[in-house]
Protein backbone atom coordinates (compact mmCIF):
# COMPACT_ATOMS: atom_id res chain seq x y z
CA UNK A 1 0.00 0.00 0.00
CA UNK A 2 0.81 3.80 -0.97
CA UNK A 3 1.80 6.03 1.73
CA UNK A 4 2.26 9.84 2.53
CA UNK A 5 3.87 11.65 5.22
CA UNK A 6 2.01 13.95 6.87
CA UNK A 7 3.06 17.26 8.39
CA UNK A 8 1.55 19.56 11.19
CA UNK A 9 0.64 21.99 8.15
CA UNK A 10 -1.67 19.26 6.92
CA UNK A 11 -2.96 18.61 11.00
CA UNK A 12 -3.38 22.29 11.68
CA UNK A 13 -5.51 22.54 8.07
CA UNK A 14 -7.42 19.40 8.47
CA UNK A 15 -8.69 20.56 12.25
CA UNK A 16 -8.95 24.16 11.13
CA UNK A 17 -12.07 25.21 9.29
CA UNK A 18 -10.82 28.64 9.31
CA UNK A 19 -7.52 27.44 7.85
CA UNK A 20 -6.58 28.65 3.98
CA UNK A 21 -5.54 25.15 3.36
CA UNK A 22 -8.43 23.52 5.14
CA UNK A 23 -10.60 22.74 1.88
CA UNK A 24 -7.62 21.53 0.09
CA UNK A 25 -6.82 19.48 3.46
CA UNK A 26 -9.86 18.11 3.60
CA UNK A 27 -9.94 17.32 -0.24
CA UNK A 28 -6.14 15.36 -0.10
CA UNK A 29 -7.69 13.46 2.61
CA UNK A 30 -10.79 12.00 0.94
CA UNK A 31 -8.68 11.13 -2.31
CA UNK A 32 -5.96 9.56 -0.01
CA UNK A 33 -8.27 7.23 2.37
CA UNK A 34 -6.97 4.06 1.52
CA UNK A 35 -3.35 5.11 2.11
CA UNK A 36 -1.32 4.58 5.00
CA UNK A 37 -0.20 8.15 6.38
CA UNK A 38 3.32 8.41 8.24
CA UNK A 39 4.18 11.09 10.70
CA UNK A 40 5.93 11.61 14.19
CA UNK A 41 5.51 12.02 17.49
CA UNK A 42 7.69 15.30 16.81
CA UNK A 43 5.08 16.40 14.34
CA UNK A 44 2.46 15.76 16.37
CA UNK A 45 4.34 17.90 19.22
CA UNK A 46 3.74 20.58 16.82
CA UNK A 47 0.37 20.49 16.62
CA UNK A 48 -0.22 19.32 20.55
CA UNK A 49 1.59 23.23 20.85
CA UNK A 50 -0.39 24.79 18.48
CA UNK A 51 -3.77 23.69 19.75
CA UNK A 52 -2.48 24.44 23.58
CA UNK A 53 -5.12 26.66 23.98
CA UNK A 54 -7.60 25.25 26.68
CA UNK A 55 -10.59 25.25 24.59
CA UNK A 56 -8.65 23.09 21.50
CA UNK A 57 -6.99 20.78 24.13
CA UNK A 58 -9.82 18.10 23.67
CA UNK A 59 -9.65 18.64 19.82
CA UNK A 60 -5.83 17.24 19.86
CA UNK A 61 -6.44 14.34 22.42
CA UNK A 62 -9.78 13.31 20.32
CA UNK A 63 -7.77 13.15 16.93
CA UNK A 64 -4.42 11.54 18.36
CA UNK A 65 -6.59 8.96 20.10
CA UNK A 66 -8.60 8.63 16.32
CA UNK A 67 -4.88 8.23 14.88
CA UNK A 68 -3.55 5.78 16.96
CA UNK A 69 -6.78 4.14 16.50
CA UNK A 70 -6.24 3.70 12.67
CA UNK A 71 -4.07 0.95 11.56
CA UNK A 72 -3.51 2.88 8.55
CA UNK A 73 -1.30 5.54 10.53
CA UNK A 74 1.91 5.01 11.47
CA UNK A 75 3.79 7.08 14.39
CA UNK A 76 7.02 7.17 14.21
CA UNK A 77 8.28 7.73 18.11
CA UNK A 78 10.70 9.76 19.83
CA UNK A 79 13.74 8.08 19.84
CA UNK A 80 17.15 8.95 20.43
CA UNK A 81 18.45 7.61 17.30
CA UNK A 82 16.26 9.14 14.64
CA UNK A 83 16.33 12.41 16.97
CA UNK A 84 20.27 12.42 16.41
CA UNK A 85 20.21 12.07 12.53
CA UNK A 86 17.56 15.11 12.08
CA UNK A 87 20.05 17.02 14.37
CA UNK A 88 22.65 15.78 11.74
CA UNK A 89 20.65 17.26 8.87
CA UNK A 90 19.76 20.48 10.83
CA UNK A 91 23.03 21.01 11.79
CA UNK A 92 24.80 20.38 8.17
CA UNK A 93 21.98 22.76 6.51
CA UNK A 94 23.07 25.68 7.13
CA UNK A 95 22.03 27.17 3.98
CA UNK A 96 18.24 26.57 5.08
CA UNK A 97 15.44 27.63 7.61
CA UNK A 98 14.38 24.05 8.44
CA UNK A 99 12.84 23.51 11.52
CA UNK A 100 14.26 20.24 13.86
CA UNK A 101 11.08 18.71 13.19
CA UNK A 102 11.45 18.76 9.28
CA UNK A 103 14.65 17.68 9.25
CA UNK A 104 13.22 14.74 11.39
CA UNK A 105 10.77 14.64 9.12
CA UNK A 106 12.66 14.23 5.95
CA UNK A 107 14.95 11.49 7.34
CA UNK A 108 11.96 9.09 8.03
CA UNK A 109 10.67 10.16 4.85
CA UNK A 110 14.41 8.91 3.46
CA UNK A 111 13.99 5.97 5.36
CA UNK A 112 10.52 4.79 4.26
CA UNK A 113 11.44 5.51 0.77
CA UNK A 114 8.35 8.31 0.50
CA UNK A 115 8.28 10.95 -1.63
CA UNK A 116 4.98 12.71 -1.04
CA UNK A 117 4.42 14.92 1.79
CA UNK A 118 0.55 15.79 2.78
CA UNK A 119 1.90 19.59 3.67
CA UNK A 120 1.99 23.00 1.84
CA UNK A 121 5.45 23.58 3.53
CA UNK A 122 8.28 24.82 1.25
CA UNK A 123 11.09 23.36 2.76
CA UNK A 124 9.75 19.98 1.95
CA UNK A 125 10.08 20.78 -1.98
CA UNK A 126 13.95 21.97 -0.81
CA UNK A 127 14.67 19.06 0.84
CA UNK A 128 13.41 17.36 -2.92
CA UNK A 129 9.87 15.98 -2.14
CA UNK A 130 6.75 16.81 -3.37
CA UNK A 131 4.28 18.53 -1.20
CA UNK A 132 0.39 17.38 -2.13
CA UNK A 133 -1.46 20.58 -0.41
CA UNK A 134 -0.80 23.53 -2.25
Amino acid sequence: MKAVFADTFYYLALLDANDSAHETAVRATRELKSMTTVTTAWVLLELANALSASRHRLIFARFLDQMRANPNVIIHEAERELFDLGVDVYRNREDKDWSLTDCISFVVMQREGLTEALTGDHHFEQAGFTTLLH
